[in-house]
């Protein structure tokens, strides 16, 4: 019985690390042939975490079919705007009641719907369904570093169930019920980590990422709450934990886009140069669909995207911002 984990990005390398540490044989999907061979031979993966040497019980293959035979569950980590077409893949071999855990990060463009939602949509049974987020760099997991995130799910049992296969003494795994929540969270912190990183990026100070950090985890538990969620949850890992690692580290790509957003450079040079996706330059995007749904108001996501896709300045988007009625801070 092995863990099938679907996509060999950095996250999904670093998580393959942390299933195999736990004992189980590790089976990574990754979409080129290529990647797969040089894992196998190399025990490294050739385009992330290339310093990390995986364990042994990794091996590698570009079949789904294979990755998903004998499976015990599926580590889904891809990124959002391949979360459909991940699902498709998956669903003439997965079987009704295969555990699957869902990574990604986003909201799904035109639908509104988090990947739990699209997942549950294509392959159906959502109590066998989960979602993972946390302030999770994958730089440092791989490496072992103490970290902690939140698996949650409908069904106690499923949450559970992962919470076991994945936690270990350096990677705490939380469980919680509020699905909806905690990928709202996941989705939501990229876009201010990619504020903070402008703001960095303008020659603004640590008051003022705070400013930014604190008033977008606002905006972030009022649209929770409008679409259901526990406000709670933004307070926790996939909350608070989650936007501290995403707007503060070196590692955080959101960060060092915005940085880069603010001298000049385009979401697609970006992306370009980094071979990563910017999850926060389409989640700015996809939250709009949501904002308009529910009828609350994003004035950071907003301006963010005015900046990644209507090319806004960002000095002009700066002083729209400043230039705000000002309101209770809890409202």
């Amino acid at each position: 019985m092995n863990v099938a984990v679907i996509g060999a990005g950095s996250w999904g390398t670093a998580l393959a690390q942390v299933a195999a540490l736990n004992g189980y044989d590790v089976v990574l999907w990754a979409r080129r042939p290529e990647v797969a061979s040089y894992v196998n031979l190399e025990h490294r993966n050739p385009d992330y975490l290339k310093d990390a040497r995986l364990d042994s019980r990794v091996r590698a293959t570009s079949s789904i079919a294979e990755a998903i035979e004998g499976a015990l569950a599926v580590v889904s980590v891809t990124p959002s705007k391949y979360v459909r077409s991940t699902a498709d893949l998956l669903a003439p071999v997965v079987s009704h009641d295969l555990p699957i855990v869902v990574c990604s990060k986003g909201v799904e463009l035109g639908t509104g719907l988090v990947p739990s939602q699209v997942f549950e949509e294509v392959l159906g049974n959502p109590a066998r369904l989960a979602a993972l987020s946390g302030p999770n760099h994958a730089e440092e997991i791989v490496k072992g570093v103490a970290a902690g995130t939140v698996v949650a799910s409908e069904s106690k049992e499923t949450a559970e169930f992962f919470q076991k296969l994945l936690a270990s003494e350096t990677f705490r795994v939380y469980t919680s019920d509020d699905v909806m929540g905690v990928e709202l969270c996941a989705a939501f912190k990229n876009v201010i980590a990619i504020a903070v990183g402008v703001a960095y990026g303008l020659g603004y100070g640590d008051n003022t990422a705070a400013m930014l950090m604190t008033r977008g985890q606002a905006e972030m538990s009022r649209l929770v709450a409008a679409a259901g969620g526990n406000p709670m949850t933004c307070m926790g890992l996939a909350g608070t934990g989650d936007l501290i690692a995403t707007c503060m580290s070196r590692h955080s790509r959101n960060r060092t886009f915005g940085e880069a957003l603010a001298g000049g450079e385009t979401v697609e040079q970006y992306e370009a140069r980094m071979h990563m996706v910017v999850e926060g330059a389409q989640a700015c995007r996809t939250l709009e669909a949501l904002s308009e749904r529910y009828q609350v108001e994003l004035p950071i996501t907003d301006v963010v995207r005015s900046m990644v896709w209507e090319h806004v300045d960002p000095r002009e988007v700066a002083s729209l911002l400043a230039s705000r009625s000002l309101k209770p801070e809890f409202y």
